[in-house]
């Protein structure tokens, strides 16, 4: 197991601190490890992620914006 920081994360992501703590709460980010009041990141689960992320459209990257509700 690699253990990564949250800035070590961030820079292999692309995406700021804000940003992976945002996805921490809901759920939307890589896994995580919470030990005590540090986060880490196990290398293999970021790597996993982001494979995830792959799309082959746009139209595919818009499958989990939340929609409008329609009044």
């Amino acid at each position: 197991m690699n253990l990564l920081s949250i800035n070590d994360a961030a820079a292999l992501t692309g995406l700021s601190r804000s940003t992976l703590a945002k996805r921490r709460c809901n759920g939307s980010g890589p896994a995580f490890f919470k030990l005590g009041r540090v986060i880490k990141y196990d290398r293999a689960d970021v790597d996993a992620w982001i494979l995830s992320q792959r799309r082959r459209s746009t139209w595919a990257a818009n499958e989990n914006v939340r929609q409008p509700n329609a009044a």
